[in-house]
């Protein structure tokens, strides 16, 4: 599946040493077309411990990861949402791509100018966010001005489109983004299909030196940043972007042993693919046989046969029923036979919502 998200921060943030972080770590390109797409696009593996586990049960000639795709946007300054410094290469970037990352600095370093003179993590969100709503606001005012007229002849469908306009207006001019604007499910349909900017979903990726990677939360910056996104509903990661690109270069032991020097359990890119992932609202379900085992990203709420598209169209085409098992339940029984002499393995039609940790054998016909 071909989603996508962006990174976004000020100049000397972090933001290209995150993403050259993301793209040294990325996919095999035996597996993944792998950094050719664009100069800009980074791919990387999805972490699951279920796929090693499925590894060690099956014991397969190939195993192959999900992937994830992240986006370095261009930099942004205030002014942006008027064409200023990279600003319309920044806004047609951020149309593109299906969630936000926005990397934060948290961290004094005199060698190290910031844009403003000084670091205030709340002051670099809000340039951004504000960029972002102006951007938005122009948009909806200019939507406004063609549904007015059809809303007031009471057009049905323009009269619900100018209320949700109006909701949107007002969030604007409180310099608020449109995912905190509390929409029916009619009116949050016709809200995304006006492909705004500040409906897009958002998580904070706070920088930190080296020295406060282990103890993050003993960071004011951090806290500031948590305290601010709380108020959105959005989750912090906290990462040292420096150390990331050496953690990059690591592979196996040598990995794990760096990160235990460092006193932290995973990268903060593993964490940062992870978010992202459910930011989007994706889960993973797995195919497993003596070929290959393979993990699958889909949407959550997918139904068994759109489940079977992701992996061929014909699979879809000519769905006939889903075998199915919970990954705890294939692990608990030690093997698919086992699994169904234990009555765990099920035929699913095409109502089945498809489970994260589903491991799945399509049936069709085509």
């Amino acid at each position: 599946m071909a989603l996508t998200a962006g990174i976004v921060g000020l100049p000397n943030v972090g933001k290209s040493t995150l993403f050259n972080a993301i793209t040294q770590a990325g996919a095999e390109s035996a597996n993944y077309p792998f950094c050719t797409i664009d100069p800009n696009v980074g791919i990387v593996e999805v972490p699951d411990y279920r796929l090693n586990k499925l590894t060690e049960l099956v014991q397969p000639k190939k195993t192959v990861p999900t992937a994830f795709e992240f986006t370095d946007i261009a930099g942004i300054v205030k002014g942006a949402s008027k064409g200023e410094g990279l600003g319309n290469k920044f806004l047609a970037n951020i149309r593109q791509v299906d969630a936000i990352c926005q990397v934060v600095r948290c961290f004094e370093d005199e060698n190290i100018t910031h844009v403003s003179g000084k670091v205030n993590p709340i002051d670099d969100i809000e340039v951004i966010n504000l960029e972002l709503i102006l951007a938005d606001m122009e948009s909806v005012e200019k939507r406004i001005g063609r549904v007015e007229k059809l809303a007031r002849q009471k057009d049905k469908d323009a009269v619900v489109e100018i209320e949700v306009l109006n909701l949107l207006r007002e969030a604007f001019e409180a310099e608020k983004p449109a995912r905190s604007v509390e929409f029916t499910d009619e009116q949050l349909k016709i809200a995304k299909g006006l492909h705004l900017l500040t409906i897009k979903p958002v998580l904070y990726v706070a920088n930190v030196s080296e020295e406060d990677i282990a103890n993050p939360s003993d960071n004011e910056y951090v806290q500031k940043v948590r305290d601010f996104a709380a108020k959105e509903n959005a989750e912090v990661i906290v990462i040292c972007a420096k150390i990331e690109e050496e953690i990059a270069e690591l592979e196996g032991e040598e990995k794990t042993m760096f990160l235990q020097e460092l006193g932290i359990e995973e990268s903060g890119l593993d964490q940062l693919i992870r978010a992202a992932y459910h930011l989007l609202g994706l889960a993973t379900y797995f195919t497993a046989g003596v070929q290959e085992v393979r993990a699958w990203t889909f949407r959550k709420g997918m139904k068994a046969p759109q489940c079977a598209g992701v992996i061929h169209s014909d699979f879809e085409r000519g769905f006939i029923r889903a075998e199915t098992v919970a990954y705890d339940d294939l692990l608990a029984n030690g093997s698919m036979t086992a699994a169904k002499e234990a009555g765990k393995v099920r035929l699913e039609g095409k109502e089945y919502e498809v489970k994260d940790g589903d491991i799945i054998h399509f049936r069709f016909n085509v």
